[in-house]
């Protein structure tokens, strides 16, 4: 008797757990639909997040390259006007005083270059970038500045 409640028991709970482990194809496809409408959801949601990021890079580098330009310009105005400083000085003072301009208007000019000439290649290199044309443009700016204030 024993062995036959047991077996029963064990028949009863077999076939509960299997229709209960079992879903309808209805279900089945209705939870399968949730699944791709919310996968539909995300991806709407990453193109926003896409399109948003790349909008603040252009931003970005457009903000960053009217200040490097703005720098520039400065520089050139500074050589400019000192070699108008310089139109009457001596022969000897003049000439080196334009081989020093020379070679820092030939580096300025170099800075435009590399901005006009950049092309993005990603966050990282963007970065990279900026950090090395600053530190370059902070050295030329700093070179013009140091050069007339000394010699005016």
């Amino acid at each position: 008797m024993k062995n036959e409640i047991l077996k029963m028991t064990a028949i009863i709970v077999t076939a509960g757990l299997i229709l209960t482990g079992c879903q309808s194809s209805t279900n089945k496809v209705a939870n399968a639909e949730d699944k791709v409408q919310d996968a539909k959801e995300e991806v709407v949601k990453a193109k926003c997040d896409l399109n948003k990021t790349i909008k603040d890079s252009v931003t970005e580098y457009q903000n960053f390259r009217k200040e490097s330009e703005v720098k520039i310009t400065a520089n050139e105005k500074l050589i400019a006007d000192f070699k108008a400083s310089i139109a009457n000085d001596k022969k000897a003072t003049k000439a080196r005083y334009e081989k020093t301009l020379a070679g820092l208007e030939k580096r300025n000019n170099e800075m435009k270059k590399t901005l006009d000439d950049y092309k993005e290649n990603g966050r990282e290199d963007w970065d990279a970038f900026k950090i090395k044309f600053n530190y370059h443009l902070y050295n030329v700016e700093k070179d013009v500045k140091d050069f007339t204030n000394k010699n005016i």
